[in-house]
């Protein structure tokens, strides 16, 4: 009746990869290597070149970033760029993505590299089948 228990294993942070690779070492690579990791889609619309709205939104992205003291989030920063391609070096960010209507804010994380802001910002009210409208 001498059995020893194992000790009981403490819950170990899942670090976050991106087709195996860490954040750490994305944030490293340049905009070709980066390419080579994503779709085909988004792989077509980089090498097109990045044109200047999107430069000025990922200036204003890093500009908000280093302006906010650390362990806080940055300002955020308003954005009608729904086809801009979530990088890297965007993640920690807040941005503020156009919907037709108003700005919602969308709190980049490393889930969303290689996606679309505008896939996080629903440009509509789904509907609600089966419920009782104004005539009634």
């Amino acid at each position: 009746a001498d059995q020893q228990q194992p000790p009981k294993k403490k819950y170990v942070h899942k670090k976050y990869t991106y087709r195996g690779i860490s954040l750490e070492d994305l944030l490293d690579k340049s905009g070709a290597e980066m390419m080579e990791l994503f779709n085909a889609r988004q792989r077509r619309r980089l090498s097109r070149g990045l044109n200047v709205k999107v430069r000025n939104f990922i200036r204003k992205l890093r500009k908000a970033k280093t302006a906010c003291p650390y362990g806080e989030k940055p300002q955020v920063v308003k954005t009608h760029l729904r086809n801009q391609i979530v990088m890297p070096e965007m993640v920690g960010s807040v941005a503020g993505v156009y919907n037709g209507k108003v700005f919602n804010s969308v709190e980049i994380k490393p889930d969303m590299i290689g996606h679309y802001l505008g896939e996080f910002s629903i440009t509509y009210i789904p509907t609600r089948h089966g419920r009782p409208g104004v005539g009634s």
